[in-house]
């Protein structure tokens, strides 16, 4: 039995208004997508490839998205692309290469504010990739993107009561999981 995705709907050519709304929310919202993406467990060198599969899902679906909730559409996407690509990449032997952040080093920094910026990126995955999927999901959307519990309860489709004991859980990790790593620096 097969299945037809979000990616193999046809494609018909957009209203002028459709595409207006699609680039306004692409300029708005990209980064942010990228940025959740990273931190959802997509290995940099796969993120742009995701975060295009996000905004191709959106525009194949954008009449069916209530304006004004784009964004949470958005980021339910980005939480199912994420897993989509993690599980794959599960399966696969690719060995990911230097990081996108590394190719695009910016000047406007020192090589000893690099090195510091790239360690704590390092330790924040880290810590990230520690938590189960379901509570980073919630933290990430709610400590980095400043989603409230409502749009995160909307966007993931669960209860907020869901949210809010997930984010209570995250934090806690978090927090033991920090302390643990400075205690072991300061060792």
């Amino acid at each position: 039995m097969s299945t037809v995705s979000d990616l193999d709907l046809p494609l018909t050519p957009p209203s002028p208004r459709t595409r207006e709304r699609l680039r306004a929310c692409m300029d708005e919202h990209y980064d942010a997508v990228w940025r959740a993406l990273r931190r959802f467990g997509v290995p940099e060198s796969h993120v742009e490839d995701a975060a295009q599969q996000v905004f191709i899902v959106f525009s194949n679906r954008l009449d069916a998205v209530t304006e004004g909730s784009e964004r949470a559409y958005l980021y339910g996407t980005a939480v199912r692309v994420a897993s989509d690509l993690r599980k794959r990449a599960s399966r696969s032997r690719e060995v990911p290469s230097a990081t996108a952040a590394d190719e695009h080093a910016s000047s406007d920094y020192d090589a000893e504010q690099l090195l510091d910026a790239r360690r704590a990126r390092v330790l924040l995955d880290d810590v990230l990739a520690s938590m189960p999927m379901d509570l980073r999901t919630v933290f990430v959307l709610y400590e980095f993107e400043e989603l409230t519990m409502a749009q995160i309860a909307t966007s993931l489709e669960i209860p907020a009561g869901t949210v809010a004991s997930r984010l209570r859980r995250a934090r806690e990790l978090f927090a033991s999981s920090v302390k643990a790593l400075q205690a072991g620096t300061e060792s």
